[in-house]
């Protein structure tokens, strides 16, 4: 009984995690990974948690549990970086970010004791990097682009600058952020794992704003 609760379990979140654009097509690999990052408790209660930012009554009214309790939960996730966490007009928030880019980079961005990051990687790697379902689906299963590439500014002629626009500078991304954090790269740190590390710095990875704020505020950035 206790296998089948725990796959019900997390099934219910690989599903959960499919209705955001860019999902998590599912494999046995996929699964391994989920039981890593979250218990079968955590997987039932955050298969259940709105796309949308979300307050602690919203998550209390929908697990059915007190609100002490429900913070406890939504605080616990948060320090593993599993949710971000906000605040505004002094007022909690927390929101599942998807799998890419998400808490799947946001499980390697740093050193940690409490799971086996070697053993992650592999996973990882397999999931990304071998089996070819995720990757598909990442970049041609939806309308909706992972990201946009911003012009290195340095590299245009004055003759070329009148054509770019604030929105395509990373300039100005990085000049109105309120917060800017530096991580461990994922894809580095998990190559390492892999006996393939390269030479390149490792500290290199950027976020910004309250996604920025949160991994800062857990020491992930």
């Amino acid at each position: 009984m206790a296998h089948m609760v725990g796959k019900s379990a997390y099934k219910k979140l690989e599903e959960r995690l499919n209705r955001f654009p860019q999902g998590a097509p599912p494999s046995e690999t996929l699964y391994k990974i989920l039981s890593i990052l979250f218990n079968e408790k955590e997987a039932e209660l955050v298969s259940q948690l709105p796309i949308k930012p979300f307050t602690i009554n919203t998550a209390s009214q929908i697990w059915k549990l007190n609100k002490v309790n429900t913070e406890k939960v939504l605080d616990e996730l948060a320090g593993r970086a599993i949710l971000m966490d906000s605040e505004h007009n002094g007022i909690k928030k927390y929101v599942l970010p998807p799998p890419m880019a998400g808490f799947f980079e946001f499980s390697l961005m740093r050193t940690r004791q409490d799971l086996d990051q070697k053993f992650l990687s592999e996973l990882f790697h397999q999931y990304l990097n071998v089996e070819e379902d995720f990757v598909k689906d990442l970049f041609f299963g939806s309308e909706t682009l992972l990201g946009r590439t911003f012009v290195q500014e340095e590299a245009l002629s004055n003759d070329s600058l009148i054509s770019i626009l604030d929105y395509e500078k990373a300039s100005h991304i990085i000049k109105t952020a309120t917060h800017i954090g530096i991580s461990m790269c994922y894809c580095r740190h998990k190559m390492e794992h892999l006996g393939k590390a390269c030479d390149a710095p490792m500290d290199i990875c950027m976020t910004f704003n309250n996604v920025a704020k949160s991994l800062t505020r857990h020491n992930y950035a």
